[in-house]
């Protein structure tokens, strides 16, 4: 099956035609969809979303650039509802040494918290990497959780494998689409291809053809189409690879 594993069809951007969205996605192969959350003010919002979808799955985490905002008793919001059993992992969490607005120290603070709370619940995690693996894999390796997805993988080889090694999934998207984008591509091609998941980040992240545009779901199976021909595959090898992934990531879900 083809899983978008990161797509924020909760988004502002989708609410004039979020409907129509998902059915030119689905029009377009795509299967499954994973939407994260970014903070206690939309954990409603994505959960309600993947309750009224078979299709459609979600996790609940606060975002290291909404930390900011965030209050202490939303970790405890949090807690109660990975409870529940409804979330299939937590996300979106991680560290952002990118923008700089973001204070780091109250970012590592919402960050271990939450790897506590997925080692607790048995959840895997979703995470936001952006300028800060190693601090990440520092704390990985600190709390042990159950593996998850590493999203826009923008790293080194060295990183790459030592997400894989601690039973990590690489997300690639839009990125990717760049020739220019020589680094992630050559990781596209080199890392084993049971390490890598599809994503497209949408409304975020558009692709090479998208620039200035709503990046959309539906672009998922064209960046299937170019990882298989990056590899000399076929579509189908890939559609099956990244799905299987996906679900090994992901604790096993399958949408409908």
């Amino acid at each position: 099956m083809l899983i978008d594993t990161h797509v924020h069809l909760d988004a502002a951007e989708f609410d004039d035609d979020r409907a129509a969205v998902i059915a030119a996605a689905r029009a377009a192969g795509v299967d499954g969809f994973v939407v994260p959350a970014i903070g206690a003010d939309n954990f409603d919002a994505v959960a309600a979303l993947a309750a009224a979808r078979s299709d459609t799955a979600c996790a609940l985490g606060i975002h290291p650039l909404y930390v900011m905002q965030a209050r202490a008793e939303d970790l405890d919001v949090l807690d109660q509802r990975l409870g529940e059993g409804r979330a299939l992992a937590v996300g979106e969490i991680g560290l952002d040494h990118f923008v700089h607005e973001a204070d780091p120290a109250r970012q590592l603070e919402f960050f271990v918290a939450q790897l506590g709370l997925a080692r607790k619940h048995g959840l895997p995690v979703i995470l936001h990497v952006r300028r800060a693996i190693d601090p990440i894999l520092k704390q990985l390796r600190r709390i042990a959780v159950p593996g998850g997805i590493a999203h826009a993988f923008n790293g080194s080889r060295q990183q790459a494998e030592m997400f894989i090694a601690l039973g990590f999934k690489l997300g690639f998207g839009g990125s990717m689409t760049f020739a220019g984008s020589t680094r992630i591509r050559a990781l596209a091609v080199s890392l084993p291809l049971e390490a890598i998941v599809l994503e497209t980040d949408a409304p975020d992240i558009p692709p090479a053809w998208g620039q200035g545009q709503r990046n959309t779901p539906a672009n998922l199976r064209a960046y299937a189409e170019l990882l298989a021909g990056l590899r000399g595959l076929s579509v189908q090898e890939v559609v099956a690879a990244t799905g299987r992934n996906a679900s090994a990531a992901l604790g096993g879900w399958k949408p409908c």
